[in-house]
Protein backbone atom coordinates (compact mmCIF):
# COMPACT_ATOMS: atom_id res chain seq x y z
CA UNK A 1 0.00 0.00 0.00
CA UNK A 2 -0.44 2.16 -1.46
CA UNK A 3 -0.76 1.07 -5.34
CA UNK A 4 -0.97 2.92 -8.35
CA UNK A 5 -2.23 1.79 -11.23
CA UNK A 6 -2.21 3.69 -14.60
CA UNK A 7 -4.36 2.81 -17.32
CA UNK A 8 -3.81 3.94 -20.62
CA UNK A 9 -5.25 3.41 -24.47
CA UNK A 10 -3.00 2.14 -26.90
CA UNK A 11 -3.48 4.94 -29.26
CA UNK A 12 -1.06 6.73 -27.00
CA UNK A 13 2.38 5.05 -27.85
CA UNK A 14 4.67 7.35 -27.13
CA UNK A 15 3.61 7.46 -23.25
CA UNK A 16 7.13 8.22 -21.85
CA UNK A 17 5.93 5.39 -19.38
CA UNK A 18 9.61 5.15 -16.94
CA UNK A 19 9.90 9.09 -16.92
CA UNK A 20 5.91 9.20 -15.82
CA UNK A 21 6.76 5.86 -12.86
CA UNK A 22 9.78 8.09 -11.84
CA UNK A 23 7.65 11.41 -11.05
CA UNK A 24 4.80 9.83 -9.76
CA UNK A 25 6.32 8.12 -7.21
CA UNK A 26 8.12 11.61 -6.46
CA UNK A 27 5.09 13.17 -6.67
CA UNK A 28 2.87 10.70 -4.68
CA UNK A 29 5.68 9.78 -2.22
CA UNK A 30 6.21 13.88 -1.22
CA UNK A 31 2.94 13.62 0.33
CA UNK A 32 2.56 13.12 4.62
CA UNK A 33 0.35 10.62 3.76
CA UNK A 34 3.16 8.14 2.43
CA UNK A 35 5.28 7.23 5.20
CA UNK A 36 7.19 4.61 3.76
CA UNK A 37 8.33 5.01 0.06
CA UNK A 38 8.86 2.36 -0.46
CA UNK A 39 5.12 1.02 0.29
CA UNK A 40 4.13 3.03 -3.23
CA UNK A 41 3.64 0.53 -6.11
CA UNK A 42 3.22 2.41 -9.38
CA UNK A 43 2.75 0.40 -12.63
CA UNK A 44 1.18 1.44 -16.41
CA UNK A 45 -1.03 -0.80 -18.58
CA UNK A 46 -1.40 -0.25 -21.86
CA UNK A 47 -4.94 -0.94 -23.12
CA UNK A 48 -5.29 -2.34 -26.61
CA UNK A 49 -8.89 -3.06 -26.83
CA UNK A 50 -10.88 -0.13 -25.59
CA UNK A 51 -13.86 1.88 -27.18
CA UNK A 52 -14.52 5.56 -26.07
CA UNK A 53 -18.10 6.67 -26.97
CA UNK A 54 -18.99 6.20 -30.68
CA UNK A 55 -15.28 7.28 -32.44
CA UNK A 56 -12.55 5.82 -30.79
CA UNK A 57 -10.13 6.48 -33.33
CA UNK A 58 -10.10 9.86 -32.51
CA UNK A 59 -10.28 9.81 -28.49
CA UNK A 60 -7.66 8.47 -25.83
CA UNK A 61 -7.70 7.50 -22.32
CA UNK A 62 -5.40 8.00 -19.13
CA UNK A 63 -7.10 6.18 -15.47
CA UNK A 64 -5.24 6.63 -12.63
CA UNK A 65 -6.35 4.55 -9.97
CA UNK A 66 -4.81 4.87 -6.51
CA UNK A 67 -5.61 2.21 -3.66
CA UNK A 68 -5.21 3.49 0.08
CA UNK A 69 -6.07 1.87 3.37
CA UNK A 70 -9.21 3.56 4.16
CA UNK A 71 -8.81 6.85 6.49
CA UNK A 72 -7.81 9.60 4.77
CA UNK A 73 -9.35 12.35 5.02
CA UNK A 74 -11.12 13.90 1.76
CA UNK A 75 -8.56 16.90 1.66
CA UNK A 76 -6.12 14.03 1.60
CA UNK A 77 -7.35 12.51 -1.06
CA UNK A 78 -7.98 15.37 -3.35
CA UNK A 79 -4.30 16.43 -2.86
CA UNK A 80 -2.90 12.96 -3.60
CA UNK A 81 -5.06 12.83 -6.93
CA UNK A 82 -3.90 16.47 -7.90
CA UNK A 83 -0.42 15.06 -7.17
CA UNK A 84 -1.00 12.61 -9.59
CA UNK A 85 -3.04 14.20 -12.12
CA UNK A 86 -0.47 16.78 -12.14
CA UNK A 87 2.24 14.86 -13.91
CA UNK A 88 -0.35 13.19 -16.18
CA UNK A 89 -1.07 16.31 -17.50
CA UNK A 90 2.31 17.30 -18.05
CA UNK A 91 3.40 13.98 -19.16
CA UNK A 92 0.32 12.33 -21.62
CA UNK A 93 0.79 12.89 -24.92
CA UNK A 94 -1.91 14.95 -26.53
CA UNK A 95 -1.76 13.73 -30.82
CA UNK A 96 -3.22 16.27 -32.97
CA UNK A 97 -7.07 15.46 -33.70
CA UNK A 98 -7.02 13.69 -30.52
CA UNK A 99 -9.00 14.32 -27.45
CA UNK A 100 -8.13 12.64 -24.67
CA UNK A 101 -9.57 12.37 -21.61
CA UNK A 102 -7.91 11.94 -18.25
CA UNK A 103 -9.17 10.60 -14.59
CA UNK A 104 -7.20 9.99 -11.45
CA UNK A 105 -9.66 7.91 -8.79
CA UNK A 106 -8.84 7.65 -5.18
CA UNK A 107 -10.11 4.21 -3.66
CA UNK A 108 -9.97 2.99 0.00
CA UNK A 109 -9.13 -0.51 0.61
CA UNK A 110 -10.39 -2.67 3.17
CA UNK A 111 -7.56 -2.54 5.92
CA UNK A 112 -9.20 -5.78 8.04
CA UNK A 113 -8.71 -7.96 4.76
CA UNK A 114 -5.56 -6.18 3.37
CA UNK A 115 -2.55 -8.67 4.16
CA UNK A 116 1.03 -7.00 3.59
CA UNK A 117 4.05 -8.90 4.27
CA UNK A 118 8.09 -8.18 3.08
CA UNK A 119 9.77 -11.25 2.62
Amino acid sequence: MPHLTIEYSANLPTFPEAQALRELNAAVCASPEVLDEADLKTRFVRTGSFEIGTAPDQRAFVHAQLRLLAGRTPEAKQDLAERVAAVLRARTPKPAGVLVQLSVEIVDMDRPSYVKERL
